[in-house]
């Protein structure tokens, strides 16, 4: 039986904010949309390092912006998550909210 895909932390924040930007998910919009939702600020290579170790997991695809898309010549890197990003988006979620069943009567009591 295959061990379930557990995302760390920022993994979690970073591949819900390229689902949630669709096609628009590239570095500056993913840190835009962490900024705005979370309210953490994000490094450039903080993000692009969580991106490539994503994408090497295989939970996110990059892909290139065609040649009109570009800024200061150089084309945007998109991303778009897997199926296997899904997956583990949904094994993280379950297993946190199965962590957090209770906790609000115990954070309220404190």
């Amino acid at each position: 039986m295959k061990k379930p895909a557990y995302l760390g932390e920022f993994e979690h924040m970073v591949t819900l904010a390229v689902l949630r930007l669709g096609d628009d998910a590239y570095g500056v919009s993913i840190r835009k949309e962490l900024e705005a939702r979370v309210g953490r600020k994000v490094s450039r290579s903080t993000a692009y390092i969580t991106l490539e170790r994503l994408a090497r997991k295989g939970y996110l695809t990059p892909r290139m912006a065609d040649r009109s898309e570009t800024r200061s010549g150089k084309p945007r890197r998109y991303f778009a998550v897997t199926e296997a990003g899904r997956a583990a988006l949904r094994t993280s979620g379950q297993a946190l909210m199965r962590l957090w069943d209770g906790y609000e009567q115990l954070l309220e009591e404190g």
